[in-house]
């Protein structure tokens, strides 16, 4: 079988992550993904540093697999008729400009629908189409700070930092792709395509989940918890001899499974342990004790004996985790060629089809290297066609 979106052609004017981070899920299920971009040095991501393959920045090489390069100026009259005409073939446009931004190019909604009735326009933005500060400037950090989950992020009390990945803008990427993938389902029962709006203050709020449902029941507002939980124990990192490890425990079954393994299954039938409600209420004194047990074995210890009887596992690096056999198994680590006949190691696709007999993974593409192909098989352009396209530095 082949990929399921492999009849779905995808005009990408997105930018940095967000935007690309949507479309890199969607090319990876057999989009065809078509990155629109400016002719003199194409999205801000291809100069990214600090490290660079083949000439090509490492940042830009991350979000960009499984998609085409076509260089077009949207600020010439010649190259809005292209895209125009592009449009008329295509099934989703997305972009993450500022509101506004797509209107000024001639390309929004309201243009596009009328020359393609079922085109589907995904817009991501830092606070949406609509609100009192839609049109205001904002990147991962600010979007994480004003959603509220990083006030709970780090150890108490210590200031707030931001979630190690940037999940501002990957929740972005994420919710826009299940969005686009749901309007593609509608339109096949409709004939219609439609406008879809996604702000990452949005996503952000979303994330906040049962701290928000705490908030609106009980008043209670989210605090730093390092690696704990503000409810269920004993959830923790913890020091060994030699690394830390975390463990989740917060089951009556496999609490007594940890008081066993640890050497003392009395602890599971003290009344200060022995419920989710008594171990909430004696925290401090659960862990004092636990921290004691766990200092007294090695890592690799406690990962013997503890690895398939309860919930443990190392804090990893992120070389370890590349290297874990488990994430190896499921191809998350793969190779492309790149350049001049060089491999490069790229992350895999997370989501697993039976239908899907073969992963498929193409390389970033160089700036504009698909330009001439795209005129050609989509457009019909000749070749004087498209030099004159070039000489006017359209393309």
């Amino acid at each position: 079988m082949g990929q399921p979106l492999s009849d779905i052609k995808i005009l990408d004017l997105s930018l940095i992550m967000a935007g690309p981070y949507c479309t890199l899920i969607l090319g990876d299920l057999g989009a065809e993904v078509i990155k629109i971009e400016r002719p003199d040095i194409g999205e801000g991501a291809r100069g990214v540093p600090p490290y660079f393959f083949e000439g090509e920045s490492a940042y830009f090489i991350a979000m960009n697999r499984n998609k085409r390069s076509m260089t077009l100026d949207l600020k010439t009259k010649k190259g809005k008729e292209i895209f125009y005409e592009l449009a008329k073939k295509s099934d989703v446009v997305i972009d993450n400009f500022r509101p506004g931004v797509v209107k000024k190019l001639g390309v929004d909604f309201d243009v596009l629908n009328r020359i393609n009735p079922k085109i589907i326009c995904c817009s991501i933005s830092g606070y949406g189409q609509t609100g009192p500060f839609n049109d205001r400037p904002a990147f991962d950090l600010i979007i994480q700070a004003k959603g509220g989950v990083m006030s709970y992020t780090g150890k108490p009390g210590q200031m707030p930092v931001r979630m190690g990945a940037p999940m501002g803008d990957l929740t972005g990427g994420l919710f826009a792709s299940q969005g686009i993938l749901a309007a593609l389902y509608q339109r096949e029962r409709t004939g219609r395509g439609q406008k879809i709006d996604i702000s990452l203050l949005d996503c952000q709020i979303s994330l906040l989940t049962y701290r928000a449902q705490y908030y609106f029941v009980g008043n209670d507002i989210a605090q730093p918890m390092g690696s704990g939980h503000t409810s269920l124990h004993p959830i923790r990192a913890f020091k060994t001899r030699t690394f830390d490890i975390v463990i989740d425990c917060n089951t009556e079954n496999i609490f007594r499974e940890l008081c066993d393994a640890i050497g003392k299954p009395e602890m599971a039938d003290d009344p200060r342990f022995n419920s989710r409600e008594n171990r909430l209420a004696n925290k401090e004194e659960l862990y004092d004790i636990l921290e004691g047990e766990f200092f007294k074995k090695t890592g690799e210890e406690w990962l013997e004996l503890l690895d398939k009887r309860i919930p443990i596992g190392p804090i990893n690096t992120v070389d370890k985790a590349l290297s874990d056999p488990q994430v190896l198994s499921r191809n998350m680590v793969a190779e492309v060629e790149y350049g001049n006949d060089a491999k490069l190691k790229i992350l895999g696709n997370p989501i697993k089809m039976s239908e899907i007999d073969q992963e498929v993974f193409k390389a970033p593409p160089k700036l504009g290297e698909d330009t001439e192909d795209v005129l050609k098989r989509f457009l019909r352009y000749s070749p004087h066609e498209i030099e004159e396209l070039r000489s006017q530095k359209i393309i």
